[in-house]
């Protein structure tokens, strides 16, 4: 299984920063997305950032021009089905995964591969409503994804050797650390880190501490780069949630209840950076807390 090609399909924050590691390390990249639009913006941003690199000198002006050039944008997910590996970056809804699955499926070359982005939702169940379960597994990349050298690496039940080989060969390629995780709800990274954010929203909701004071607590007294509502707001409310709803159902543990704080943020399209607005108000120059 030699992956020369790869398909990336959402060209959200994620997907665009995906394809863009992949350019740079000398894929050949198939961008899709059913927005024309946000393709357009995708390539946009990418040559913005490879641009970036060139000035502060950690790229070459000729590789940063040839990057961009391997990155195609398409409409039609019938388009990508050719290429060797796919990589499903679409938001992080299990219907909608699905959808994107049983309509790539006809169009597949024989022998593609097939991973998902899936911050927490199971590998083995995205994988059974495809034909070939063993050719498929979990590929989730860290956020921003040209900064963060993590990437986990999750088998499904039926997941073969060889898949996890090839998709394992194209981590190492990017120069990313690839870490292996079970395919238990939100895998390692998420496991950890998005029941602290929850517990920050408790801590919040029970009003112990404020805004500033919880992320200044953590961190200041446990040397975290960010504080855990700042990051709820960069990672996007919504997200948080799913999370917390998939570990909740699948885990079938009172601990990961998602706060009710945390819900209504949501219910009112309060999603964090994205929408302008969070557990800080992005409308002003400098962020201001929202309660």
């Amino acid at each position: 299984m030699t992956i020369q090609t790869v398909a990336v399909v959402g060209a959200g924050q994620m997907g665009t920063g995906i394809a863009q590691v992949l350019a740079i390390a000398g894929y050949d990249v198939t961008l899709t997305d059913v927005s024309a639009a946000a393709l357009e913006t995708a390539l946009s941003r990418v040559s913005a950032n490879l641009a970036k690199q060139v000035e502060r000198g950690k790229l070459q002006g000729i590789d940063g021009k040839a990057a961009v050039g391997r990155i195609a944008t398409r409409v039609a997910l019938a388009d990508v089905g050719r290429c060797d590996l796919v990589i499903e970056a679409a938001t992080e809804r299990e219907s909608i995964k699905h959808k994107i699955f049983d309509d790539l499926v006809p169009h597949l070359k024989p022998g593609a591969i097939l991973t998902s982005n899936t911050s927490s939702i199971s590998i083995t169940r995205l994988a059974g409503r495809t034909p070939h379960p063993d050719r498929f597994m979990g590929l989730h990349f860290m956020n921003p994804v040209p900064v963060m050298q993590l990437v986990e690496l999750i088998r499904g039940i039926a997941t073969s050797a060889e898949t996890f080989s090839a998709v394992h060969t194209v981590v190492e390629r990017l120069g990313k650390t690839p870490v292996i995780a079970s395919d238990y709800p939100a895998f390692i990274v998420n496991r950890v880190l998005i029941p602290m954010i929850n517990e920050a929203v408790f801590v919040l909701h029970e009003g112990v501490g404020s805004i500033v004071d919880i992320d200044n607590s953590m961190k200041l007294g446990a040397n975290h780069p960010m504080g855990p509502l700042e990051l709820a707001d960069f990672i996007g409310l919504d997200t948080c949630l799913s999370i917390m709803q998939v570990l909740n159902e699948g885990l079938a543990d009172p601990k990961y209840r998602p706060c009710p704080l945390l819900v209504k943020y949501v219910e009112a399209g309060w999603l964090g950076r994205k929408t302008g607005r969070g557990f800080y108000d992005y409308q002003s120059e400098a962020p201001v807390p929202t309660r």
